[in-house]
Protein backbone atom coordinates (compact mmCIF):
# COMPACT_ATOMS: atom_id res chain seq x y z
CA UNK A 1 0.00 0.00 0.00
CA UNK A 2 1.10 3.58 -0.56
CA UNK A 3 1.63 6.01 2.28
CA UNK A 4 -1.25 7.89 3.86
CA UNK A 5 -1.15 11.11 1.84
CA UNK A 6 -3.71 12.94 3.97
CA UNK A 7 -1.54 12.57 7.06
CA UNK A 8 1.64 12.95 4.99
CA UNK A 9 3.25 10.14 6.99
CA UNK A 10 3.88 6.43 6.49
CA UNK A 11 1.03 4.27 7.66
CA UNK A 12 0.86 0.50 8.04
CA UNK A 13 -2.50 -0.64 6.72
CA UNK A 14 -4.37 -3.49 8.37
CA UNK A 15 -5.01 -6.88 6.82
CA UNK A 16 -8.68 -6.15 6.22
CA UNK A 17 -7.88 -2.96 4.33
CA UNK A 18 -5.26 -4.72 2.22
CA UNK A 19 -7.67 -7.50 1.18
CA UNK A 20 -9.75 -4.77 -0.47
CA UNK A 21 -7.18 -2.31 -1.78
CA UNK A 22 -3.76 -3.94 -2.26
CA UNK A 23 -2.59 -3.89 -5.86
CA UNK A 24 -5.65 -2.04 -7.18
CA UNK A 25 -6.52 1.52 -8.11
CA UNK A 26 -9.24 3.18 -10.19
CA UNK A 27 -8.87 2.57 -13.90
CA UNK A 28 -6.91 5.59 -15.25
CA UNK A 29 -8.92 5.79 -18.49
CA UNK A 30 -12.52 5.23 -17.37
CA UNK A 31 -12.36 5.83 -13.63
CA UNK A 32 -13.86 2.37 -12.99
CA UNK A 33 -13.38 1.59 -9.29
CA UNK A 34 -13.45 -2.20 -9.63
CA UNK A 35 -10.51 -3.80 -11.40
CA UNK A 36 -11.68 -4.41 -14.98
CA UNK A 37 -11.48 -7.76 -16.71
CA UNK A 38 -8.83 -7.11 -19.34
CA UNK A 39 -10.00 -9.77 -21.76
CA UNK A 40 -7.14 -9.20 -24.17
CA UNK A 41 -4.52 -11.57 -25.49
CA UNK A 42 -1.95 -8.92 -26.38
CA UNK A 43 -0.92 -5.28 -25.98
CA UNK A 44 0.39 -2.60 -28.33
CA UNK A 45 4.05 -1.60 -27.99
CA UNK A 46 5.06 2.05 -27.86
CA UNK A 47 7.73 1.47 -30.48
CA UNK A 48 10.33 -1.08 -31.59
CA UNK A 49 12.66 -0.30 -28.69
CA UNK A 50 9.85 -0.72 -26.17
CA UNK A 51 9.02 -4.13 -27.63
CA UNK A 52 12.65 -5.21 -27.50
CA UNK A 53 13.01 -4.09 -23.87
CA UNK A 54 9.91 -6.05 -22.86
CA UNK A 55 11.07 -9.26 -24.51
CA UNK A 56 14.58 -8.85 -23.09
CA UNK A 57 13.11 -8.37 -19.56
CA UNK A 58 14.73 -4.94 -19.42
CA UNK A 59 11.47 -3.18 -18.61
CA UNK A 60 8.14 -4.18 -17.08
CA UNK A 61 4.82 -4.08 -18.85
CA UNK A 62 2.28 -6.09 -20.78
CA UNK A 63 2.98 -7.90 -24.03
CA UNK A 64 1.01 -11.17 -24.06
CA UNK A 65 -1.47 -12.54 -21.53
CA UNK A 66 0.27 -15.87 -21.17
CA UNK A 67 2.96 -13.91 -19.30
CA UNK A 68 1.30 -10.78 -17.95
CA UNK A 69 -2.25 -9.45 -17.83
CA UNK A 70 -3.45 -6.31 -16.03
CA UNK A 71 -6.24 -8.08 -14.13
CA UNK A 72 -4.01 -10.96 -13.10
CA UNK A 73 -1.28 -8.51 -12.07
CA UNK A 74 -3.59 -6.90 -9.52
CA UNK A 75 -4.26 -10.32 -8.01
CA UNK A 76 -0.53 -11.13 -7.95
CA UNK A 77 0.26 -7.94 -6.08
CA UNK A 78 -2.60 -8.52 -3.65
CA UNK A 79 -1.63 -12.06 -2.65
CA UNK A 80 2.04 -11.04 -2.32
CA UNK A 81 0.94 -8.17 -0.08
CA UNK A 82 -1.29 -10.33 2.12
CA UNK A 83 1.47 -12.91 2.56
CA UNK A 84 4.00 -10.11 3.24
CA UNK A 85 6.03 -11.49 0.35
CA UNK A 86 8.15 -9.75 -2.26
CA UNK A 87 6.40 -10.91 -5.44
CA UNK A 88 3.97 -13.48 -6.81
CA UNK A 89 3.03 -15.19 -10.04
CA UNK A 90 -0.46 -16.56 -10.59
CA UNK A 91 -1.28 -19.72 -12.53
CA UNK A 92 -4.28 -21.63 -13.79
CA UNK A 93 -4.56 -23.83 -10.66
CA UNK A 94 -2.82 -24.74 -7.44
CA UNK A 95 -1.21 -27.71 -9.17
CA UNK A 96 0.11 -25.40 -11.89
CA UNK A 97 1.63 -23.13 -9.23
CA UNK A 98 3.35 -26.13 -7.65
CA UNK A 99 4.69 -27.18 -11.04
CA UNK A 100 6.10 -23.69 -11.64
CA UNK A 101 7.80 -23.74 -8.24
CA UNK A 102 9.52 -27.08 -8.79
CA UNK A 103 10.33 -26.50 -12.45
CA UNK A 104 12.16 -23.33 -11.41
CA UNK A 105 14.03 -25.18 -8.66
CA UNK A 106 14.83 -28.61 -10.03
CA UNK A 107 16.77 -30.35 -12.76
CA UNK A 108 16.53 -34.04 -13.76
CA UNK A 109 17.98 -36.18 -11.00
CA UNK A 110 17.15 -33.72 -8.22
CA UNK A 111 15.14 -34.59 -5.11
CA UNK A 112 12.88 -32.85 -2.63
CA UNK A 113 11.21 -33.86 0.62
CA UNK A 114 7.49 -33.51 1.28
CA UNK A 115 5.20 -34.12 4.19
CA UNK A 116 3.11 -37.22 3.66
CA UNK A 117 0.11 -35.30 5.04
CA UNK A 118 -0.89 -33.56 1.82
CA UNK A 119 -3.85 -33.23 -0.48
CA UNK A 120 -4.12 -36.52 -2.39
CA UNK A 121 -3.62 -34.82 -5.74
CA UNK A 122 -0.31 -33.37 -4.54
CA UNK A 123 0.87 -36.79 -3.43
CA UNK A 124 0.15 -38.15 -6.91
CA UNK A 125 1.70 -35.15 -8.65
CA UNK A 126 4.86 -35.39 -6.57
CA UNK A 127 5.14 -39.17 -6.34
CA UNK A 128 4.08 -40.24 -9.84
CA UNK A 129 3.99 -37.46 -12.44
CA UNK A 130 7.12 -35.66 -11.24
CA UNK A 131 9.04 -38.93 -11.52
CA UNK A 132 8.53 -38.79 -15.27
CA UNK A 133 10.43 -35.49 -15.27
CA UNK A 134 13.33 -36.98 -13.33
CA UNK A 135 12.36 -35.36 -10.03
CA UNK A 136 12.17 -37.58 -6.94
CA UNK A 137 10.00 -36.79 -3.93
CA UNK A 138 10.72 -38.46 -0.60
CA UNK A 139 7.68 -38.40 1.69
CA UNK A 140 8.10 -38.27 5.48
CA UNK A 141 5.89 -38.17 8.55
CA UNK A 142 5.79 -34.43 9.45
CA UNK A 143 4.83 -34.92 13.08
CA UNK A 144 8.52 -35.36 13.95
CA UNK A 145 10.51 -32.58 12.25
CA UNK A 146 13.67 -34.66 12.55
CA UNK A 147 12.26 -36.88 9.80
CA UNK A 148 12.90 -34.05 7.33
CA UNK A 149 16.48 -33.69 8.53
CA UNK A 150 17.11 -37.41 8.28
CA UNK A 151 15.76 -37.55 4.71
CA UNK A 152 18.06 -34.85 3.33
CA UNK A 153 20.61 -36.04 0.76
CA UNK A 154 23.15 -34.12 -1.37
CA UNK A 155 20.50 -34.06 -4.13
CA UNK A 156 17.76 -32.53 -1.96
CA UNK A 157 16.75 -29.09 -3.22
CA UNK A 158 13.64 -28.23 -1.17
CA UNK A 159 11.20 -29.19 1.58
CA UNK A 160 7.43 -28.95 0.98
CA UNK A 161 4.69 -28.95 3.63
CA UNK A 162 1.09 -27.96 4.20
CA UNK A 163 1.05 -25.95 7.41
CA UNK A 164 -2.57 -27.03 7.95
CA UNK A 165 -2.85 -30.37 6.20
CA UNK A 166 -5.64 -31.48 3.87
CA UNK A 167 -7.60 -33.55 4.76
CA UNK A 168 -6.54 -34.55 8.24
CA UNK A 169 -6.42 -31.25 10.10
CA UNK A 170 -2.78 -31.89 11.04
CA UNK A 171 -0.80 -28.80 12.06
CA UNK A 172 2.95 -29.11 11.53
CA UNK A 173 5.69 -27.40 13.54
CA UNK A 174 6.58 -24.80 10.95
CA UNK A 175 9.35 -23.09 12.91
CA UNK A 176 11.22 -26.35 13.56
CA UNK A 177 11.10 -27.33 9.88
CA UNK A 178 12.27 -23.84 8.85
CA UNK A 179 15.35 -24.34 11.02
CA UNK A 180 16.13 -27.67 9.31
CA UNK A 181 15.72 -26.19 5.82
CA UNK A 182 17.93 -23.19 6.59
CA UNK A 183 20.61 -25.42 8.10
CA UNK A 184 20.64 -27.45 4.87
CA UNK A 185 20.67 -24.33 2.65
CA UNK A 186 17.45 -25.25 0.85
CA UNK A 187 14.11 -23.41 0.58
CA UNK A 188 11.01 -24.38 2.53
CA UNK A 189 7.86 -24.29 0.39
CA UNK A 190 4.58 -24.01 2.30
CA UNK A 191 1.15 -24.74 0.86
CA UNK A 192 -0.95 -22.21 2.76
CA UNK A 193 -4.25 -23.01 1.04
CA UNK A 194 -6.28 -24.16 4.05
CA UNK A 195 -4.92 -21.60 6.50
CA UNK A 196 -4.86 -18.61 4.10
CA UNK A 197 -2.74 -15.57 5.03
CA UNK A 198 -5.54 -14.46 7.35
CA UNK A 199 -4.75 -17.33 9.72
CA UNK A 200 -1.05 -17.93 9.06
CA UNK A 201 1.75 -16.07 7.29
CA UNK A 202 4.55 -18.60 6.77
CA UNK A 203 7.10 -15.94 5.79
CA UNK A 204 6.89 -14.52 9.31
CA UNK A 205 8.25 -17.86 10.54
CA UNK A 206 11.05 -18.05 7.97
CA UNK A 207 9.52 -19.96 5.05
CA UNK A 208 10.88 -19.07 1.61
CA UNK A 209 8.09 -19.80 -0.88
CA UNK A 210 4.31 -20.09 -0.48
CA UNK A 211 1.87 -21.73 -2.86
CA UNK A 212 -1.91 -21.48 -2.91
CA UNK A 213 -4.81 -23.10 -4.60
CA UNK A 214 -6.71 -19.85 -4.98
CA UNK A 215 -9.67 -21.99 -6.03
CA UNK A 216 -10.39 -22.52 -2.34
CA UNK A 217 -10.78 -19.90 0.40
CA UNK A 218 -9.15 -17.00 -1.45
CA UNK A 219 -11.76 -17.12 -4.22
CA UNK A 220 -14.23 -18.48 -1.71
CA UNK A 221 -17.33 -19.11 -3.78
CA UNK A 222 -16.59 -22.21 -5.83
CA UNK A 223 -16.52 -20.24 -9.09
CA UNK A 224 -12.89 -19.93 -10.17
CA UNK A 225 -9.78 -22.02 -10.63
CA UNK A 226 -6.44 -20.46 -9.84
CA UNK A 227 -3.09 -20.87 -8.15
CA UNK A 228 -0.34 -18.62 -6.82
CA UNK A 229 3.37 -18.88 -6.14
CA UNK A 230 4.66 -16.24 -3.71
CA UNK A 231 8.31 -15.44 -2.97
CA UNK A 232 9.60 -14.11 0.35
CA UNK A 233 12.57 -12.43 -1.31
CA UNK A 234 14.86 -13.51 1.51
CA UNK A 235 16.38 -16.77 0.25
CA UNK A 236 20.03 -16.52 -0.85
CA UNK A 237 20.20 -18.54 -4.05
CA UNK A 238 23.98 -18.08 -4.25
CA UNK A 239 24.77 -19.47 -0.80
CA UNK A 240 25.72 -22.82 -2.34
CA UNK A 241 25.87 -24.50 -5.75
CA UNK A 242 22.46 -26.18 -5.52
CA UNK A 243 20.50 -23.73 -7.69
CA UNK A 244 22.18 -23.21 -11.06
CA UNK A 245 18.82 -22.31 -12.64
CA UNK A 246 18.93 -19.15 -10.53
CA UNK A 247 22.65 -18.37 -10.40
CA UNK A 248 23.96 -19.34 -13.84
CA UNK A 249 23.37 -17.52 -17.15
CA UNK A 250 20.10 -18.43 -18.86
CA UNK A 251 20.55 -19.14 -22.58
CA UNK A 252 16.93 -18.15 -23.29
CA UNK A 253 17.68 -14.56 -22.25
CA UNK A 254 21.16 -13.89 -23.68
CA UNK A 255 22.96 -15.11 -20.58
CA UNK A 256 20.86 -13.18 -18.05
CA UNK A 257 21.25 -14.47 -14.47
CA UNK A 258 17.91 -14.25 -12.66
CA UNK A 259 19.18 -14.08 -9.07
CA UNK A 260 21.73 -11.40 -9.93
CA UNK A 261 19.55 -9.35 -12.29
CA UNK A 262 16.30 -9.32 -10.29
CA UNK A 263 17.56 -9.85 -6.77
CA UNK A 264 14.87 -10.49 -4.20
CA UNK A 265 12.18 -11.26 -6.77
CA UNK A 266 14.36 -13.30 -9.11
CA UNK A 267 12.58 -16.58 -8.41
CA UNK A 268 9.14 -15.35 -9.44
CA UNK A 269 10.64 -13.67 -12.50
CA UNK A 270 12.23 -16.98 -13.50
CA UNK A 271 8.97 -18.86 -12.89
CA UNK A 272 7.11 -16.36 -15.06
CA UNK A 273 9.64 -15.69 -17.82
CA UNK A 274 10.56 -19.35 -18.35
CA UNK A 275 8.02 -21.68 -16.69
CA UNK A 276 4.89 -19.71 -17.49
CA UNK A 277 6.19 -18.76 -20.94
CA UNK A 278 7.17 -22.26 -22.03
CA UNK A 279 4.43 -24.37 -20.41
CA UNK A 280 1.61 -21.84 -20.49
CA UNK A 281 -0.47 -22.54 -17.34
CA UNK A 282 -1.61 -18.93 -17.10
CA UNK A 283 -4.62 -17.73 -15.11
CA UNK A 284 -7.51 -16.34 -17.11
CA UNK A 285 -8.37 -12.67 -16.45
CA UNK A 286 -11.96 -13.61 -15.65
CA UNK A 287 -10.89 -16.07 -12.96
CA UNK A 288 -8.51 -13.43 -11.61
CA UNK A 289 -11.42 -10.94 -11.42
CA UNK A 290 -13.61 -13.39 -9.48
CA UNK A 291 -10.74 -14.17 -7.11
CA UNK A 292 -9.97 -10.50 -6.51
CA UNK A 293 -13.66 -9.99 -5.67
CA UNK A 294 -13.70 -13.00 -3.36
CA UNK A 295 -10.58 -11.91 -1.50
CA UNK A 296 -12.23 -8.64 -0.50
CA UNK A 297 -14.34 -10.56 2.05
CA UNK A 298 -11.70 -13.11 3.08
CA UNK A 299 -11.41 -11.83 6.65
CA UNK A 300 -15.17 -11.80 7.17
CA UNK A 301 -15.68 -15.24 5.67
CA UNK A 302 -12.85 -16.89 7.59
CA UNK A 303 -14.20 -15.71 10.95
CA UNK A 304 -17.59 -17.28 10.17
CA UNK A 305 -16.02 -20.43 8.70
CA UNK A 306 -14.06 -20.93 11.93
CA UNK A 307 -16.98 -20.26 14.28
CA UNK A 308 -19.15 -22.75 12.40
CA UNK A 309 -16.38 -25.35 12.25
CA UNK A 310 -15.83 -25.12 15.98
CA UNK A 311 -19.53 -25.70 16.69
CA UNK A 312 -19.79 -28.65 14.29
CA UNK A 313 -16.59 -30.27 15.55
CA UNK A 314 -17.76 -30.05 19.17
CA UNK A 315 -21.09 -31.64 18.20
CA UNK A 316 -19.41 -34.52 16.35
CA UNK A 317 -16.95 -35.07 19.18
CA UNK A 318 -19.88 -36.10 21.40
CA UNK A 319 -21.88 -38.03 18.79
CA UNK A 320 -22.34 -41.80 19.39
CA UNK A 321 -21.91 -42.57 15.68
CA UNK A 322 -18.51 -40.88 15.50
CA UNK A 323 -15.29 -42.65 16.49
CA UNK A 324 -12.99 -39.63 16.53
CA UNK A 325 -12.67 -36.01 15.37
CA UNK A 326 -9.45 -34.41 14.11
CA UNK A 327 -9.89 -30.67 14.50
CA UNK A 328 -7.12 -28.56 15.99
CA UNK A 329 -9.67 -26.23 17.57
CA UNK A 330 -10.78 -28.93 20.02
CA UNK A 331 -9.20 -28.96 23.48
CA UNK A 332 -8.49 -32.67 23.07
CA UNK A 333 -6.58 -32.23 19.79
CA UNK A 334 -2.86 -33.07 19.84
CA UNK A 335 -2.41 -30.12 17.47
CA UNK A 336 -4.15 -27.56 19.68
CA UNK A 337 -0.90 -25.97 20.93
CA UNK A 338 0.63 -25.73 17.46
CA UNK A 339 -2.61 -24.27 16.09
CA UNK A 340 -2.63 -21.58 18.76
CA UNK A 341 0.99 -20.75 17.93
CA UNK A 342 0.73 -20.57 14.14
CA UNK A 343 -2.97 -19.77 13.70
CA UNK A 344 -4.11 -17.75 16.71
CA UNK A 345 -7.29 -16.61 14.96
CA UNK A 346 -8.53 -20.18 14.61
CA UNK A 347 -7.81 -23.63 13.21
CA UNK A 348 -9.56 -23.24 9.86
CA UNK A 349 -12.74 -24.93 8.74
CA UNK A 350 -11.61 -28.12 7.02
CA UNK A 351 -11.30 -31.17 9.23
CA UNK A 352 -11.91 -34.90 9.35
CA UNK A 353 -13.74 -37.36 11.55
CA UNK A 354 -14.14 -41.10 11.62
CA UNK A 355 -17.48 -42.85 11.14
CA UNK A 356 -17.94 -45.96 13.25
CA UNK A 357 -19.32 -47.81 10.24
CA UNK A 358 -15.96 -47.70 8.42
CA UNK A 359 -15.83 -47.52 4.63
CA UNK A 360 -19.48 -48.44 4.13
CA UNK A 361 -20.50 -46.04 6.86
CA UNK A 362 -18.66 -43.24 5.09
CA UNK A 363 -20.40 -44.01 1.82
CA UNK A 364 -23.78 -44.05 3.56
CA UNK A 365 -23.16 -40.73 5.29
CA UNK A 366 -22.30 -38.77 2.14
CA UNK A 367 -25.38 -40.21 0.45
CA UNK A 368 -27.76 -39.21 3.26
CA UNK A 369 -26.83 -35.58 3.88
CA UNK A 370 -29.14 -32.94 2.38
CA UNK A 371 -27.62 -29.55 3.14
CA UNK A 372 -23.98 -30.58 2.73
CA UNK A 373 -22.83 -30.90 -0.89
CA UNK A 374 -20.97 -34.10 -1.79
CA UNK A 375 -18.14 -32.89 -3.99
CA UNK A 376 -14.35 -32.62 -4.23
CA UNK A 377 -13.57 -29.07 -3.18
CA UNK A 378 -12.99 -27.04 -0.02
CA UNK A 379 -13.22 -23.39 0.93
CA UNK A 380 -16.67 -22.69 -0.52
CA UNK A 381 -19.39 -20.58 1.10
CA UNK A 382 -21.41 -23.80 1.06
CA UNK A 383 -20.61 -26.67 3.41
CA UNK A 384 -19.04 -29.62 1.64
CA UNK A 385 -18.58 -33.28 2.51
CA UNK A 386 -16.30 -35.92 1.05
CA UNK A 387 -15.26 -39.50 1.66
CA UNK A 388 -11.59 -39.24 0.56
CA UNK A 389 -10.95 -43.00 0.37
CA UNK A 390 -13.52 -43.33 -2.41
CA UNK A 391 -12.72 -40.05 -4.20
CA UNK A 392 -9.64 -37.77 -3.92
CA UNK A 393 -7.39 -40.45 -2.39
CA UNK A 394 -8.77 -43.53 -4.13
CA UNK A 395 -5.72 -43.74 -6.44
CA UNK A 396 -3.46 -44.27 -3.41
CA UNK A 397 -2.68 -47.54 -1.66
CA UNK A 398 -4.28 -48.34 1.69
CA UNK A 399 -0.97 -47.53 3.37
CA UNK A 400 -0.67 -44.19 1.59
CA UNK A 401 -4.27 -43.28 2.44
CA UNK A 402 -3.71 -44.09 6.09
CA UNK A 403 -0.49 -42.08 6.13
CA UNK A 404 -2.21 -39.10 4.51
CA UNK A 405 -5.06 -39.16 7.05
CA UNK A 406 -7.58 -40.49 4.54
CA UNK A 407 -8.33 -43.98 5.84
CA UNK A 408 -11.45 -46.01 5.08
CA UNK A 409 -13.59 -44.44 7.83
CA UNK A 410 -12.51 -40.84 7.24
CA UNK A 411 -14.99 -38.10 6.32
CA UNK A 412 -13.71 -34.67 5.33
CA UNK A 413 -15.83 -31.61 6.00
CA UNK A 414 -15.38 -28.11 4.67
CA UNK A 415 -17.64 -26.00 6.85
CA UNK A 416 -19.32 -23.09 5.08
CA UNK A 417 -21.22 -20.00 6.10
CA UNK A 418 -24.70 -21.40 6.76
CA UNK A 419 -26.43 -21.41 10.13
CA UNK A 420 -24.41 -23.75 12.36
CA UNK A 421 -27.52 -25.38 13.85
CA UNK A 422 -28.68 -26.37 10.36
CA UNK A 423 -25.35 -28.03 9.60
CA UNK A 424 -25.50 -29.95 12.87
CA UNK A 425 -29.06 -31.09 12.15
CA UNK A 426 -28.08 -32.33 8.69
CA UNK A 427 -25.13 -34.36 9.95
CA UNK A 428 -27.12 -35.77 12.83
CA UNK A 429 -29.95 -37.07 10.65
CA UNK A 430 -27.47 -38.54 8.17
CA UNK A 431 -25.51 -40.33 10.89
CA UNK A 432 -28.70 -41.77 12.32
CA UNK A 433 -29.77 -42.93 8.84
CA UNK A 434 -26.66 -45.07 8.32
Amino acid sequence: MSENKRLNAPHEYGFETRTIHAGAQPDPVTGARNTPIYQSTSYVFDDVDHAADLFNLQTFGFMYSRLTNPTVSVLEERIANLEDGRAAVCASSGHAAQFLAFFTLLEPGDEFIASRNLYGGSITQFGVSFNRLGWTCNFVDPLDPENFKNAITPKTKAIFIEVLANPGGVVVDLEAIVFIAKDAGIPLIVDNTLATPYLCQPFHWGADLVVHSMTKFLSGHGTSLGGALVESGKFDWAQNEKFPTMTEPDPAYHGLTFAETFGDFGFTMKARAVGLRDFGPCMSPQNAFYTITGMETLHLRMDRHIANAQAVAEFLDDHPGVAWVSYAGLASSPYKTLAQKYMPRGAGSVFTFGVKGGYEGGISLVQNVNLFSHLANVGDTRSLILHPASTTHRQLTDEQRAGAGAGADVIRLSIGLETAEDLIYDLDQALVAE
